[in-house]
């Protein structure tokens, strides 16, 4: 080997070393872990993960392993979810929610955990320091739907401007501050609520009689994976019952739901591709900045609109950004 040679050998060394991060000095693949409340582990947002980490040239079961876990809805599993988690062991756990963040924090202070569906602000919470410095083994994404939830009603009031009462569907274990913001966006665009607990898709059908018993003119649903399960089922009674419903996930509005206004799912599970790459890596989570989604989409469902007999005003249509016919 002449010196240039050998000058390249090191170079290409010194640039490779960084690369091995968690897996450095080990054969075995880095291991992801992904631990979800309650759809099952073929849903979606899955394979969002895995499109997101192909980005940074990972493939799973090949450079990576990813273990996803599902309670199911049985809340009581989620911390026993954890402790398997952390025993595999995991380099890296994605989690979806607040019960999955709780969970995993209390099983492990040192692995990485990158939340993704967190939906409070994670400051506000107490899980991180700041967005710049976390301070803690949790980074991430947080989409703020708390304060989201008076844009929708803004803009439901909007779409049905003769609108004086609105039935607001919400799973009792998730999203408090949701209710509270709404509460106060209600008092100021003089609309009556009428909050109806939904605790799984049982109650699905009662809840839009007691809606309809109400005289509610819309249902809002409060965030809750309770309501992504059933989206068709939610767009369906909503239907049946001619009541224009506003989703807090963007598929209801593709199930069939009138409209959505948020941040969407999938493109938030790819970006979760880049923390894990950058965890990997080497860089440690406290020194990870926190990311808030700032891409928000107005979705209108106008085919459910004409169902239901709703003109929308042209206002609405001219800011969707999307308008399925």
């Amino acid at each position: 080997m002449n010196r240039r040679e050998a000058l390249a050998a090191i170079a290409a060394g010194l640039l490779v070393k960084p690369l091995l991060g968690i897996a450095k000095n080990s054969d075995r693949v880095p291991v992801v872990g992904f631990l979800i409340t309650h759809p099952p582990i073929d849903v979606p947002v899955v394979d969002s993960l895995r499109n997101g980490l192909r980005r940074y040239g990972y493939i799973d079961g090949n450079n990576i392993r990813l273990e996803v876990r599902s309670a199911l809805g049985q809340l009581d599993r989620v911390a026993q979810m954890a402790e398997e988690m952390v025993n595999i062991p995991a380099d890296v756990i994605v989690i979806v929610n607040e019960i999955a963040l709780k969970a995993v924090k209390g099983a492990t202070s040192t692995i990485p955990i990158v939340m993704v569906g967190f939906t409070d602000d994670p400051v506000v919470e107490g899980w991180i320091d700041s967005y710049r410095r976390p301070g803690t083994n949790v980074t991430g994404i947080f989409n703020v739907n708390a304060n989201l939830v008076a844009k929708r009603l803004e803009v439901l009031k909007e779409a049905l401007p003769k609108l004086s009462r609105v039935a607001v569907f919400r799973d009792p274990v998730f999203g408090y501050r949701q209710l509270d913001e709404l509460k106060a966006a209600a008092k100021l665009l003089a609309v009556e609520l009428a909050v109806i607990e939904v605790r799984d898709g049982d109650g699905l059908p009662g809840a839009f009689k007691t809606a309809k018993r109400k005289r509610a003119g819309a249902v809002m649903f409060l965030w809750s994976p309770v309501f992504y399960l059933q989206r068709r089922q939610a767009a369906e009674l909503g239907l049946a019952h001619r009541m224009p419903t506003m989703g807090s996930q963007d598929v209801l509005a593709y199930e069939g739901c009138m409209m959505f206004y948020g941040s969407q799912t999938g493109p938030a599970f790819e970006r979760a591709g880049y923390f894990v790459d950058r965890l990997i890596k080497g860089t440690k989570p406290d020194e990870l900045p926190v990311e808030q989604l700032s891409e928000l989409k107005l979705i209108v469902n106008l085919k459910t609109a004409e169902k239901l007999g709703v003109s929308l005003p042209r206002s609405i249509l001219l800011r969707a950004d999307e308008v399925i016919e």
